[in-house]
């Protein structure tokens, strides 16, 4: 039997696919939990083989939460099951230690045979996802443009950012022409947004 960690913020979907994974007769639906900060404890009290783990959840997001199961538990293996299908995503939950990316909208059945691989050790990638990840490279910002450009995403003020980041303003300011000269865009906003919906953030 294959035991299953679902972690997603929405309950309906949450319920919706341990309803179907329960209909397999090899795969047991062994723990749901709707934050991200919360599955690694969840993983400690009920040892699943595979957590199925969105990306976007509140506490931390589903790449985090990935890193940080298989830090702990490097026997456990993460598939991330996602709306957003972009190629920067499927990167950096890779490099985190995921053993596969698929979206939502797959079948039912190639979501289960997608947990019964990942369970036997194999990675499983949307096809359509890693060519696409393959055309675009890897993310072209530094990890402090990244920081700067999360915080931009709410429309902060340069002064804002540079109190949350802990950097001078005209540091920010340089981190902030950098990632807009790497986006093609026209001001930190845009940055942000385009960096955003390429999984880059």
């Amino acid at each position: 039997m294959i035991r299953v960690l679902l972690a997603d913020d929405q309950a309906m979907v949450r319920g919706a696919l341990a309803t179907l994974l329960d209909l397999e007769p090899d795969i047991e639906v062994v723990a749901q939990v709707g934050r991200g900060d919360e599955v690694a404890n969840a993983v400690a009290t009920t040892l699943p083989d595979v957590c199925l783990v969105d990306i976007e959840m509140p506490g931390t997001d589903g790449i985090e939460a990935t890193r940080a199961v298989r830090a702990r538990y490097p026997q456990v293996h993460c598939l991330i099951v996602t709306t957003f299908g972009r190629p920067g995503y499927l990167r950096r939950a890779l490099e985190a230690g995921a053993s596969g990316f698929v979206v939502k909208d797959a079948p039912a059945d190639e979501l289960a045979d997608a947990v019964r691989r990942v369970a036997a050790g194999l990675r499983v990638v949307d096809p359509a996802l890693a060519t696409a990840s393959l055309v675009e490279g890897r993310n072209p910002l530094t990890p402090r443009e990244q920081d700067v450009l999360r915080e931009a995403l709410s429309g902060a003020t340069v002064a804002d950012i540079s109190r949350r980041v802990h950097l001078s303003p005209g540091t920010v300011r340089n981190h902030l022409s950098s990632a807009i000269g790497k986006t093609g865009t026209g001001t930190r906003v845009e940055a942000a947004a385009v960096a955003r919906d390429r999984g880059w953030l």
